[in-house]
């Protein structure tokens, strides 16, 4: 009796976009909304031509050339060629892409069985920690020179230390005093408390 090797089942292959920034548009309901940004995306990459997605996502191919070369949409230009499989350079970002980044967030369409079934809303937490980084720096005067935050015990030099501005509490205080009791004071307070 003749056996054959089982055949290998190959993995599907979904084409995949990357997260990307949307351009800034006026909101219109006929024009390229943020949602009609990524389905272009997905349907670019299912199809690989520009004409079929713009007239999937009912646009012209004109106006999706228009889009990506309008001033803000390198992250749109990045993400198109990405899903044409192609390399381009990195859109470098500048402190309001940062900031928009952080607070909106990213599209990503999700592809499956050739169709755009999801666009998913991703956080850029990287974006998040760098625009709060940069808010600090533009926060807190510089340090005066000769001293930084690593150098040991400024006092015991006779050094004053810079001290940032004072921030407000995010949360307020409940009352004065410890924040803790050992032991002995918390069940000597409870006995007096029952008495």
């Amino acid at each position: 009796m003749k056996t054959y090797p089982k055949a290998r089942r190959r993995r599907a292959h979904h084409p995949r976009v990357p997260a990307f920034l949307p351009v800034l548009q006026r909101a219109r309901s006929d024009g390229w909304t943020p949602e009609r940004q990524a389905r272009f995306l997905a349907e670019l990459a299912i199809t690989r031509s520009v004409t079929k997605a713009a007239r999937k996502v009912g646009m012209a191919r004109e106006t999706a050339y228009r889009l990506r070369a309008k001033a803000g949409g390198e992250h749109f230009a990045a993400a198109w060629e990405k899903a044409l499989g192609r390399d381009g350079p990195k859109p470098k970002v500048t402190f309001e892409e940062r900031r928009r980044r952080a607070l909106e967030g990213l599209l990503q369409p999700r592809i499956y069985g050739g169709k755009c079934t999801a666009i998913a809303h991703k956080a850029d937490n990287t974006a998040l920690l760098g625009h709060l980084a940069a808010l600090d720096r533009f926060g807190i005067d510089e340090e005066p020179p000769g001293e930084r935050s690593q150098s040991f015990a400024p006092h015991s030099q006779g050094q004053v230390a810079h001290s940032p501005p004072a921030l407000p509490s995010p949360l307020p205080r409940r009352a004065e005093g410890p924040i803790s009791l050992s032991r002995r004071e918390y069940f000597a307070s409870k006995r007096q408390g029952s008495r």
